[in-house]
């Protein structure tokens, strides 16, 4: 894989070049914000590894400044900042996944390999519910012929649910979905999605698509389902 590293505490930077190359991938380190958002528009890497206490540009403003360019390279963020709401802050930019400083090489690899995978194997059929239609090719969702601007996360929430439709979707399921099996935060960081979610799908309408069904998660009616 080609690997971008955007992080400029030189010693990680470093030590994450080196694990990366020795694992028998192609790494490149970038050491300022303003730097590496140019080198993550202008070269076609697999992952990217994003520091979010950066100099020039922090990775917030880099994570919004490629994902608004068209930039759909999965992205790990590296965060000395633990606590949920920095968690979601990035989440909502449209990262990936996630580690919190310090940890271990090995992790970060593997979480790697799996967006990554999660990304490269994913299908290209649209899916319609109701009113509501997601081409995953595409990545446009509309309702009733709307467009909805949906982000990265609430997109693969989004298609989970119409995946489902009539049944419950768990919010286990949904952390999974979107962030892999190896997910360990807490299941409260979906409510927070689901409700930004709603709010842009039920914009000027009085029926909600997505339901919550209470103590097990979310529904939405099985009404008719197109797959192409």
């Amino acid at each position: 894989m080609r690997i971008l590293v955007i992080e400029d505490d030189p010693v990680i930077g470093r030590a994450l070049v080196k694990g990366f190359v020795e694992a028998g991938h192609r790494c490149e380190l970038v050491q300022d914000g303003e730097a590496g958002a140019e080198a993550a528009k202008s070269q076609q890497a697999d992952a990217i590894v994003l520091d979010l206490m950066l100099p020039k540009r922090s990775g917030h403003e880099v994570l919004r400044d490629l994902r608004s360019h068209g930039v759909m390279c999965p992205v790990i963020l590296l965060t000395a900042m633990g606590s949920v709401d920095d968690r979601i802050n990035g989440l909502n930019a449209g990262a990936d996944d996630y580690l919190v400083k310090p940890f271990e090489f090995a992790e970060l690899l593997a979480r790697v390999n799996a967006v990554v995978r999660r990304t490269s194997h994913r299908p290209t059929p649209i899916l319609m519910v109701g009113d509501v239609t997601l081409d995953l090719t595409t990545r446009r969702v509309t309702r009733d012929g709307r467009d909805v601007d949906l982000t990265p996360i609430e997109f693969s929430m989004t298609e989970l649910l119409m995946r489902y439709a009539g049944q419950v979707v768990t919010r286990k399921m949904l952390c999974e979905h979107v962030w892999g099996f190896n997910w360990d935060g807490t299941t409260n960081v979906i409510e927070v999605h689901v409700n930004r979610l709603r709010g842009k799908l039920d914009k000027g309408r009085t029926d909600s698509f997505i339901t919550t069904v209470r103590g097990r998660g979310y529904a939405i009616a099985a009404e008719e389902t197109v797959v192409h």
